[in-house]
């Protein structure tokens, strides 16, 4: 008499792909409440940078050392076209982190929230001109929609969006060097902070050194500081396991959770927001609608084909 096997445990719904997806996005949307208490102790987007960096060096060179991909960081440093490109990488991520860490902490969370929102679209818009991707009525939609909010937010501004417009390209420009390189999410990563780290600790001691640092100022600056490190490595490590391992409409959906987070959070933090404004995300949010809906109609028209 045979006896049935027992069914093998369904793995928890948090080590999922779709639920490692949910905590990679969700920790860039709070990422402004890392920031704000360093902001409330007296240190400036530039200190909160550097330390960013170091941190970034630390956390990243430790995943290397455990996914063992240390060769392919030595690889990386003996062809210099390549260890070049991704010094071009860490410049435009470099912009991108400082931007964002003195727009958060100069109450204007609002605005990088809407830089996250159009990244997705100009990354569409890029692959349609710089890669010849085909660029579906679903897309063209949403890149007008996401034209015409920019265009409203200018207005409610006074002026452009420069914040907002700084962060898309700035990210949208790093997404496309490192798609031109074969080169592993994390080793990539860990060589980018390796560019980095040289000025960042240059500048911390020589700032310390002046008296004008806020690391050696008690045990809870230094948490804040040293939690940069997690905080910045730690969803792009996630981000790179779960991309591969999810349909591409799903992530459409999922990565809009980041900067609506940080957008709910420059509200609670009092942060203007006017009629026009709303009306700006309005516009935008329904561009995120059309791309996502695409995304998700090109999966299912590729998954009957």
């Amino acid at each position: 008499m045979s006896t049935a096997q027992p069914a093998a445990p369904s793995p928890s719904f948090f080590a999922s792909p779709i639920g490692l997806a949910i905590l990679c996005y969700a920790v860039w949307g709070f990422a402004p409440l890392v920031y704000l208490p360093m902001k409330d102790f007296g240190a400036g987007a530039l200190e909160i940078m550097a330390h960013r960096s170091v941190w970034a060096l630390i956390w990243s060179g430790g995943l290397v050392m455990i996914t063992r991909q240390f060769p392919e960081v030595l690889t990386i440093f003996r062809t210099p076209k390549v260890a070049l490109t991704l010094l071009v990488a860490a410049l435009m991520i470099a912009i991108n982190w400082g931007v964002f860490v003195w727009a958060v902490t100069n109450h204007h969370t609002i605005e990088s929230a809407l830089g996250y929102y159009l990244n997705p679209l100009l990354n569409m818009a890029a692959g349609a001109i710089l890669f010849k991707e085909r660029l579906d009525n679903w897309g063209k939609a949403a890149i007008g929609l996401a034209i015409v909010g920019v265009g409203i937010q200018a207005l409610a501004l006074g002026h452009i969006p420069y914040i907002a417009l700084t962060l898309a390209l700035s990210f949208a420009t790093y997404g496309i060097i490192r798609k031109q390189l074969a080169v592993s999410a994390l080793a990539g990563l860990f060589v980018e902070c390796v560019f980095l780290f040289v000025p960042s600790i240059l500048y911390l001691v020589w700032f310390e050194g002046t008296g004008q640092g806020h690391f050696f100022g008690g045990l809870s600056h230094a948490f804040w500081f040293a939690l940069t490190g997690p905080v910045t490595v730690l969803p792009l490590f996630l981000f790179s396991y779960v991309a591969r391992r999810l349909p591409l409409s799903t992530m459409g959906f999922i990565q809009f959770m980041a900067p609506t987070i940080a957008f709910m959070i420059g509200l609670f933090q009092g942060e203007p927001f006017t009629p026009l404004r709303a009306l700006s995300f309005a516009f935008i949010w329904f561009g995120a609608g059309v791309f996502a809906f695409g995304a998700w109609r090109r999966a299912r028209q590729m998954r009957v084909g």
